[in-house]
């Protein structure tokens, strides 16, 4: 087959609903028996995958699963994710993925607020769903991915609809139906739900294929996990927009990368800093030569990683954008056009050009925009812009200004209309692919009795992302350790939102107003982490080092 142009690419194929299953469905006619998803050795087609999403409505709606009910999943990558997802669509419920490294607390926090009337989970998962979900009322029905246990239903049986439930009458999706909630970390310290309609997600996935030129012969490999935009709305997406194959990964592993692009022949793959940095640095007995990786799409390459794909790995086409869970598909280096190191890109386009897509403004704080060169504010209008915040009408309200969407990132245009990210208004550290609020971490460290103060900061890492270190101030006569607060906040949050370093501090600076200053703080970042507890190198009988959830065999 010629490589085709992303418009060619859509043109292929009958115009749809903007709904999740009318994408699939005008996909599916082209040939059934296609592959669609490939998961550790098993292979899916497109009617296959089909029959058993549509069984699987048949079942859920006999549970009770109505239009606007929220259905959660807590689990590693699996074929269940995708299931629901057109499964709920079909439906018109909704959607809602959940990170199964989450503890009882900030999983109970999601089911709690979006209200879940189920939980589909893996067996890893289930004690912490079980604890999260128990004072829930109504209380939501569990399923198991993997494993048996009393009282929770096999998700298997469930897909099979071995008690041979009906579809309902015609449940007559919509294009503006919610259809996800993705939780994103904010300011506030708790985790706002962000809401996106069917059409949002189908058109991402248009868009996806305008970003990395997908094509309907192409295999794309998934290591992201599907609680993340990026996999769902850019991974997933764009493979059923242009009637691709996906081959899903479990999780990220380091050690079995090239094997797994060599044998299931990827074509195309996304990453973030911290995979492509893993990859660069792992021995080269681990690449195989000869395989089919036409394009890497990511975020914060580095001279190194963009030199050992390019040089090393042979990646013809490296590919660099920005996209929050708000607006994804907002920026991207054009395909074809010369990388530039640390951009976002340019405004995005659909593959239809002559439909409108990113439109930005970069304004100082009154509001006025700048000059080319200049740093400011990024504002932002998309068609996929979220519907809004779940149950949030105040963080809604306050996330727009005059019908643009306030990112709350600090960035400059060249004069060539290329964006560069210079920092984040918003109080957010970035580890490991997470979006971390400051405002979280340092809650639970307020909460320990002998802490009177604290302050979470971002450093830099080695990989090319950030870490956590903490900056306290103790209570008198109340002593405390570095290894105390790392146990203290374990107990309390996922791994990867653990400080990984420790220092503590006479008094904090603040500002005006009382509050820590943080601005003042962050100037004497490399002062304060000489003087930290490094919690990861730090090897005592009370001390557990901090794992690192994307590292997986990598991190060996």
């Amino acid at each position: 087959m010629k490589h085709l142009a992303p418009f060619e690419v859509l043109a292929r194929y009958a115009p749809h609903q903007h709904t999740l299953n009318s994408l699939f469905e005008t996909r599916a006619r082209d040939d059934p028996a296609r592959p669609f998803l490939i998961f550790e050795g098993t292979t899916w087609s497109w009617g296959d995958f089909a029959a058993r999403a549509h069984r699987l409505a048949g079942a859920l709606s006999a549970r009770g699963v109505h239009p606007g009910d929220r259905v959660a999943i807590m689990a590693a990558n699996s074929p269940a994710h995708l299931l629901l997802m057109f499964a709920l669509a079909r439906l018109r419920a909704i959607f809602v993925p959940v990170n199964p490294e989450f503890g009882i607390s900030e999983a109970g926090y999601m089911f709690r607020h979006a209200d879940v009337s189920a939980v589909i989970c893996s067996d890893e998962s289930l004690t912490v769903v079980r604890e999260a979900t128990k004072n829930l009322a109504p209380q939501p029905w569990l399923a198991l991915t993997s494993g048996t246990a009393p009282d929770v239903l096999d998700f298997d049986a469930l897909w099979r609809n071995e008690s041979g439930a009906p579809l309902p009458q015609d449940p007559d999706a919509r294009a503006d139906d919610t259809f996800i909630i993705l939780y994103t970390s904010g300011t506030t310290g708790f985790p706002k739900g962000v809401m996106h309609s069917q059409k949002n997600f189908v058109l991402a996935g248009e868009r996806h294929i305008e970003r990395v030129h997908l094509q309907p012969n192409d295999r794309a490999l998934c290591v992201l996990p599907m609680f993340h935009n990026n996999a769902l709305f850019n991974i997933t997406a764009s493979t059923v927009a242009a009637g691709a194959c996906m081959v899903l990964a479990r999780r990220f592993s380091a050690s079995q990368f090239w094997r797994v692009v060599a044998d299931e022949s990827v074509t195309q793959v996304n990453v973030m800093a911290a995979v492509s940095t893993i990859l660069a640095r792992r021995p080269r007995s681990e690449y195989v030569p000869g395989h089919r990786l036409r394009v890497v799409n990511g975020s914060g390459f580095t001279q190194e990683t963009l030199d050992v794909f390019k040089n090393e790995f042979h990646v013809p086409t490296i590919i660099e954008g920005l996209g929050m869970t708000e607006i994804p598909g907002a920026f991207s280096i054009p395909f074809g056009s010369p990388y530039k190191l640390a951009c976002m890109g340019k405004l995005g386009r659909h593959p239809d050009h002559s439909r409108p897509w990113t439109e930005a403004r970069i304004v100082d704080d009154a509001g006025h925009d700048v000059p080319a060169g200049e740093i400011g504010e990024l504002l932002v209008r998309i068609p996929t812009l979220m519907q809004g915040y779940w149950r949030d009408a105040e963080q809604t309200e306050a996330a727009f200004r005059d019908g643009w969407f306030v990112t709350g990132d600090l960035v400059r245009c060249d004069a060539e209309g290329y964006y560069y990210h210079v920092g984040r208004k918003k109080d957010i550290i970035r580890r490991r692919g997470e979006n971390i609020s400051a405002a979280e971490v340092e809650r639970v460290l307020c909460e320990h009795p002998a802490v009177a103060q604290a302050a979470a900061l971002p450093v830099a890492d080695d990989i090319g992302e950030e870490e956590i270190m903490a900056v306290c101030v103790s209570r008198p006569g109340m002593p405390l350790t570095a290894s105390n607060l790392h146990n203290w906040c374990a107990a309390r949050l996922a791994a990867f939102k653990v400080p990984r370093y420790v220092v503590f501090v006479e008094r904090l600076p603040h500002t005006p107003t009382h509050k820590v200053a943080k601005h003042a703080l962050k100037q004497d970042t490399a002062a304060l982490r000489k003087r930290a507890v490094d919690l990861q190198s730090t090897q005592t009988a009370t001390l557990s080092p901090t794992p690192l959830p994307l590292a997986g065999e990598g991190g060996r």
